[in-house]
């Protein structure tokens, strides 16, 4: 089992930071009951996966859904977006099921039921709309917990129906505390100097922390103070996305991009983790100007992107506007020769 699956945090009182938060979500459910939560924050900081099922759904046209769930006697944790436009129908049949459905053993039965749903700022709005009405429909028999990396597309009926609990990424010193801490369980010793590598390569990310410090540990069968810390496959995928946008700017780059795009979109890669990455790649060695330009059309597209449904339009859109303004500097540079 990797690390970060085996020393993952089964209740609130094990987490290793941001601990007063932890002691006051326990405070807040000590009486048995809480509202309905939206927790939000940066990927890579779940419940302890029980069971998982397929469940199956139709559409109004009969068209038929299918998408996994995971679930205990108490909790059903769902991903509504997976099944694209249809994400309404299964909002609305999760929630209906969950609150209709009792439990054989009557004393161990709670007061109520919890749905978690996750990814919620990429429901539709019809979607969020039924999820606004569902919520109040069944407040007595269901607490929903949504989570989001962030809660600018979700619509205010929803985040004033909830309690909003923010979940900023740990620390450089949390990470590397946990690192140590997880390598010292597997007696083993992490140079202090490698740990701060990687807890600086992780991006504040701690699930990408301890598959990196794993992945160091598996490539020298421990570790050394000096060692290389290896970039995800993706990360390199990007400088290679950029690296062809500044070589050459035309039509056919623009085509071979957008399948990059693609398929780091389709291996899980997230849109706002590319749009970052490409950013910071096409401004490392830009002048002050062109940088500046770049910048500010990034912010302009990663807006419309969050407002908008289809991510792979916005990136792309971003990547055409950054060669027409590395092709215009490089044209005002060669007219400043002659």
């Amino acid at each position: 089992m990797l690390w970060a699956d085996k020393y993952r945090p089964k209740d609130l009182s094990n987490l290793d930071y941001h601990k007063q938060q932890a002691l006051d979500l326990k405070n807040l459910t000590k009486d048995g009951d809480f509202p309905h939560l939206l927790v939000y924050g940066p990927l890579g900081a779940g419940v302890d996966r029980l069971k998982v099922e397929t469940m199956n759904f139709t559409t109004p046209s009969n068209k038929k859904l299918e998408i996994n769930t995971v679930s205990s006697n108490y909790h059903i944790e769902v991903n509504p977006s997976d099944v694209g436009m249809n994400d309404r129908v299964v909002i609305m049949d999760v929630i209906k099921n969950m609150a209709q459905t009792q439990q054989l053993n009557a004393n161990a039965q709670r007061e109520f039921k919890m749905i978690l749903l996750t990814d919620v700022e990429n429901l539709t709005k019809d979607a969020q709309h039924a999820l606004r009405r569902t919520m109040e429909k069944y407040i007595a028999n269901c607490r929903i917990i949504l989570c989001a990396t962030s809660i600018s597309r979700v619509i205010p009926a929803i985040k004033s129906r909830c309690l909003c609990v923010r979940v900023p990424a740990p620390a450089h010193e949390d990470i590397v505390t946990i690192l140590t801490d997880v390598c010292a369980k597997e007696s083993l010793q992490l140079p202090t100097e490698l740990a701060n590598r990687i807890a600086e390569a992780c991006d504040r990310n701690l699930r990408r922390a301890l598959l990196m410090c794993e992945a160091c540990k598996v490539e020298k069968n421990g570790f050394i103070a000096n060692q290389k810390v290896a970039e995800p496959d993706w990360q390199v995928f990007i400088r290679n996305i950029a690296n062809k946008i500044l070589k050459e700017q035309s039509v056919t780059t623009l085509a071979k991009v957008r399948e990059d795009l693609y398929e780091l979109m389709i291996f899980g890669v997230p849109s706002e983790i590319i749009f970052k990455n490409l950013l910071q790649e096409l401004t490392k060695n830009c002048d002050m100007e062109l940088a500046f330009q770049i910048v500010e059309q990034a912010a302009a597209f990663e807006h419309r992107m969050a407002k908008g449904s289809k991510e792979i339009f916005h990136l792309e859109a971003f990547v055409a506007k950054c060669m027409c303004l590395y092709q215009n500097m490089m044209q005002e540079l060669l007219v400043g020769e002659f």
